[in-house]
């Protein structure tokens, strides 16, 4: 997967994406400062999210249409949404700032309307969001665009993540990504389930994390298990307030997941290092003459073992090299190696 230049994939450092999602709280500068925030903490990518409330429910207050989850509670999905929607035309003040800024922004948009309007700003790349992955109709319409697609599982199961890919892919779209994701806000710790990334890793895609937990351990252990994106939401102060703030990363924070997560993906590596020469080899055992030897002498325990440092043959040849006579004259302290014997 490649956007805007940037390759991602288990060869490169997380590609980490900071949501801006409503912590602009309705403020343009603040939006503004948002993108200076997270250029400034080195992370690869800024995503809003494109909707209008009318795209997204009916103002409605049925029962069905109030919501129950604490942060939200009480309020209709409709005076939610009316209250937390980014006005359009920011999404081109949006992203003309990014370019300038020299970051890449792209988005989460939530109907047919939202990507037609992000694709004449050529948005680079599109997030489905954890509500919208089981709607067929909308994955072909935003991957109709052919556009690298990062997909959020927050409410699927495993059969509905390989039917959303196929839907993508029929659709005409090659680059996916597939974020496991708890959709709770926020996320506890103990309900993460990172073991998921592992039958996400059979899917022949890119897969990552989208991450509503407030510290950063979930996004770090991730990378272990082949996590190659990592999303999270960013703000300027959770005391600030806002329907994500509970869950949202400050500046330090955001600064700290971008560099601890780098750190998790030095760490981890590869396996090839088990045939390899391994580092701090040189400190084993190793075969030495440990007493001078003079050309033909024979090999023995008393003219050859096994010590520390370890430049000579492994202490394994030991049995195949006594026996042996010398090639030349040989000093205490000289490592055995296949040239100076016969």
């Amino acid at each position: 997967m490649n956007i805007n230049g940037r390759k991602i994939g288990s060869q490169q450092a997380p590609y980490i994406i900071a949501e801006m999602s409503n912590n602009h709280l309705n403020d343009l500068d603040r939006a503004y400062r948002l993108l200076d925030i997270a250029k400034a903490a080195g992370v690869d990518a800024v995503k809003i999210q494109t909707y209008t409330a009318d795209s997204l429910t009916i103002d409605c207050d049925k029962s069905d249409f109030v919501i129950s989850d604490p942060l939200w509670q009480g309020k209709s999905y409709y005076d939610l949404y009316q209250e937390i929607t980014m006005p359009v035309a920011w999404n081109k003040k949006l992203f003309d700032r990014a370019f300038k800024l020299g970051i890449t922004l792209f988005s989460s948009p939530f109907d047919a309307a939202s990507v037609d309007l992000l694709e004449d700003l050529n948005c680079p790349a599109y997030k489905i969001a954890s509500f919208e992955a089981k709607d067929h109709a909308f994955i072909q319409k935003v991957a109709s665009t052919a556009k690298p697609i990062i997909m959020s599982t927050g409410i699927s199961s495993l059969m509905d993540v390989q039917e959303s890919i196929v839907v993508a892919q029929d659709a005409g779209c090659q680059d996916i990504a597939i974020l496991h994701c708890v959709s709770s806000y926020p996320s506890d710790v103990g309900n993460m389930n990172i073991d998921a990334l592992s039958e996400f890793s059979a899917l022949g895609v890119e897969i990552g994390l989208s991450d509503h937990s407030l510290d950063n351990l979930a996004a770090i252990l991730s990378v272990a298990y082949g996590a190659s994106i990592i999303e999270k939401h960013f703000t300027e102060r959770r005391v600030d307030g806002g329907p994500d703030a509970a869950f949202s990363l400050e500046p330090r924070e955001l600064k700290n997941l971008k560099e601890q997560t780098e750190l998790a993906w030095k760490a981890k590596g590869s396996a090839d290092v088990l045939n390899s020469q391994r580092l701090g080899a040189h400190h084993a055992r190793s075969l030495y003459f440990v007493s001078d030897v003079k050309k033909g002498e024979l090999l023995t325990p008393e003219n050859v073992r096994s010590i520390r440092p370890g430049f000579g043959l492994e202490p394994k040849l030991l049995n195949q090299v006594l026996g042996k006579n010398a090639l030349e004259n040989i000093a205490r302290g000289t490592p055995v190696s296949w040239e100076l014997i016969v």
